[in-house]
């Protein structure tokens, strides 16, 4: 499905994702034309600027943007992303497109035209009768909107460094074989035995004549055409979907290339892939377990630590360095095969890169340009069994058989129907009868993709239909069902008895970092900020101080999310106050929603006047808008498995951009309650952590991201470092 953007216009084909009135989703293809923060779709490309869009809608500042990842509707697979309003979330439009770059490409546009003034022109542009916003529009926009610092738009820019963070590097290169370099995973001197993987990380690295979408296409791929370059895996299958970046997947390995005598393994892994803004793939894999999928018979079921792959893009996207990670225990007899010799057979698996590499070589230039559709997608140089694969996941829809009667019948419904004042009452009911379904050609049987899929999805990321009596108790039932988790992760532990809650003394300082589940605060030179000239030359400079100090943290529990923790009795913010100083607190409350809600908030106290810190008050005193586009982090995971450090970064990244922040302000403290679940990306990373939590050590500082030469430098507000979180240490909230 071809797109085009040019001159602050971007448009081309995307499907409506909506749900029919007993919970079923389905699509519509719509062409979507963003320009100037307006937002048309048409049934069909217009064929002059004049013509007038089936509906139409302003993107501001109270538009966000957030990305669903990959899913299955209707036997087709899209890539889903999802329109809300911040001030009422059941006020949001679904749209899927048939790629994750195109995803990714209309997401960027959303985010840029978000920042953007409006110019409140448009709204009058229109004929009388054919604007239809998204959502209601008053006053309050103009409040709104002046509020807004408009230059922030340069924060939509990607910092060219890549890491912004002083670290050593975690691999130590040792050989190199089938034009692959080998990597093993650096040992940290000073990290304790009792953490220490006996099974450490082997990486092969290689270039590819490909671009990064479709290598990653074919990595993902579990259908036929991945023997013709996986020499390990005979077959493959999607076990459960867990949503748009998560899924259980069953692997089962050929006997050929292992040594004569051992039994065939297989794999039970989750997998997780998301995709970065510069165009880089991360597909992580580790090993769980699931009721549904349980050791077979003939096979040895091997215990994949942690693997995976990376896919950067270079030489203008022509050519892709791939990265391959694995740190496995096969289950040898020890007796019978020794370490060296499993190191052998890890680093055999690890040469699929060499053979993925031979495979793209082998069909360069057999492929036409585009496909003949010009449809669905670009050609991204697929060999041909590899498209007919992906052709199964995602098809061109076949245009619906409808004739001029039923035009008509759609057009005198669509009049009858007032004028939508919200996202969701952009799907109205007339389409569901009037506009046929797309049917599909193919059956998703070869892909691994079930027809019928569970999902457990985060509240905010559904919004069903108002359903009849009988509907609601089977959708309950459904519901239910769904929220039973089928798998385990392997690295789960039990929780500890409950201690008594006390907010700001819940999680222990240890500045020796000796003790687990214990804070601290790391050397603020270890990060990497803005310096006086970042404007100019973009370069960074090694952080000298922080603004604020932390003075307590919290490791909490609940089964339900705990804000405004800053404003409840006999917490170190109400102490301080109740003395009447000068001190100003400023916490960050971290929210990991689930079966049971973690929170960790972090304290920082400012000891001087806020008025001595002009960027500091702006931030307090500005609206959410501001905050949202100003605060940032910058994490990194320096003691712990490779694939927790791969998963997380340690790239600076605009929370607020990214997640729901709701603000909790005081006399004397300003609290940010992050949502983890408002993102599927954030959820997959959080999860893997937790996983791994008590094998880590986490360091993140944070900072308001100076835009204007007179904010230079940025100074950080504050940094922690926590030493092997314990989730069973956590203490439970009580009312």
């Amino acid at each position: 499905m071809g797109i085009s953007q040019k001159d602050g216009k971007m448009e081309g084909w995307l499907y409506l994702i909506r749900s029919n009135r007993i919970g079923l989703q389905y699509s519509r293809k719509r062409y979507f034309i963003l320009q100037n923060n307006c937002l048309k779709n048409f049934k069909s490309m217009p064929t002059s600027e004049e013509e007038d869009p089936l509906r139409s809608a302003i993107i501001d500042s109270c538009i966000r943007v957030t990305d669903n990842g990959r899913e299955n509707i209707s036997r087709k697979v899209f890539f889903i992303f999802t329109l809300y309003n911040t001030s009422n979330h059941s006020d949001r439009l679904k749209l899927g497109a048939s790629s994750p770059e195109e995803a990714a490409r209309w997401i960027r546009s959303f985010q840029e035209a978000a920042l953007k003034e409006y110019p409140g022109e448009h709204v009058t542009s229109f004929p009388d009768g054919q604007w239809q916003s998204f959502r209601l529009t008053g006053s309050k926009r103009v409040s709104r909107m002046n509020s807004i610092d408009w230059t922030l738009c340069s924060s939509m820019q990607t910092d060219p460094v890549a890491s912004d963070v002083v670290a050593p590097s975690s691999w130590t290169i040792f050989g190199c074989q089938n034009g692959l370099r080998l990597f093993k995973e650096a040992k940290d001197k000073d990290s304790d035995k009792k953490y220490r993987d006996e099974h450490p990380a082997t990486m092969a690295v290689g270039i590819v004549d490909g671009t990064s979408e479709a290598i990653f296409r074919a990595l993902m791929c579990l259908g036929p055409s991945r023997s013709e370059w996986d020499f390990c895996v005979y077959q493959g299958s999607v076990i459960e979907h867990l949503d748009g970046h998560t899924d259980i997947i069953h692997k089962e390995l050929t006997g050929d290339w292992l040594p004569w005598g051992v039994r065939r393994r297989d794999l039970l892994l989750r997998r997780y892939w998301r995709r970065e803004e510069d165009g880089t793939y991360v597909i992580l894999y580790h090993s769980v377990f699931h009721k549904k999928c349980l050791p077979q018979k003939g096979y040895v079921r091997a215990c994949l630590k942690s693997g995976g792959y990376v896919i950067s893009p270079v030489n203008q996207g022509n050519q892709s360095v791939v990265k391959h990670m694995l740190s496995i225990d096969w289950k040898f007899w020890k007796s019978y095969v020794n370490t060296s010799s499993a190191r052998s057979i890890t680093i055999q698996m690890l040469e699929r890169v060499a053979a993925l590499r031979e495979f793209f070589q082998a069909k360069e230039g057999n492929c036409p340009s585009e496909f003949s559709s010009g449809e669905l997608t670009r050609d991204i140089g697929l060999s041909r069994s590899l498209k007919e694969d992906i052709k199964v996941e995602i098809q061109t829809p076949m245009k619906s058989r409808r004739g001029e009667n039923d035009d008509s019948m759609v057009e005198k419904v669509e009049k009858q129907f007032p004028k939508p004042a919200s996202l969701i009452e952009l799907d109205d009911v007339a389409d569901e009868f009037f506009d046929v379904p797309e049917p599909s050609e193919y059956d998703l049987s070869d892909t691994g993709w079930p027809a019928d899929e569970s999902q457990d999805m985060h509240p905010q990321d559904l919004c069903h239909p108002k359903l009849s009596t009988a509907t609601c108790f089977v959708k309950k039932l459904h519901d239910l069902a769904v929220q039973k988790r089928g798998y385990i992760d392997l690295q789960e532990t039990t929780r500890e008895d409950n201690i008594p809650c006390c907010y700001g003394d819940t999680l222990p300082k240890d500045p020796c970092c000796n003790l687990a589940c214990s804070w601290t605060t790391p050397d603020p030179s270890t990060f990497l900020i803005r310096g006086d000239n970042y404007l100019v030359d973009n370069q960074k400079i090694k952080a000298k101080g922080t603004l604020m100090q932390m003075v307590a943290a919290d490791w909490l529990r609940s089964d339900k999310r705990e804000d405004d923790l800053g404003g409840r009795p006999g917490s170190i913010v109400q102490k301080y106050a109740q003395k009447g100083g000068p001190e100003f607190f400023f916490i960050v409350n971290i929210q990991v929603p689930g079966m049971t809600t973690y929170s960790l908030a972090l304290y920082y106290m400012l000891s001087t006047p806020l008025e001595d810190s002009p960027l500091l008050e702006s931030f307090v005193k500005g609206d959410d808008t501001y905050r949202n586009s100003r605060f940032k982090l910058i994490p990194y995971i320096s003691k712990g498995p490779w694939i927790v450090k791969q998963s997380v970064g340690k790239k600076a990244c605009l929370v607020g951009q990214a997640l729901e922040i709701n603000y909790f302000r005081g006399n004397n403290y300003l609290e940010l309650g992050i949502d983890i679940g408002s993102s599927t990306v954030a959820r997959g990373v959080v999860n893997l952590v937790l996983g791994y939590l008590n094998n880590l050590v986490i360091e993140m500082a944070f900072l308001i991201q100076a835009n204007t030469q007179e904010e230079l430098p940025e100074v950080l507000l504050g940094t922690c470092r926590l030493n092997h979180l314990d989730a069973s240490k956590s203490v439970v909230v009580k009312l």
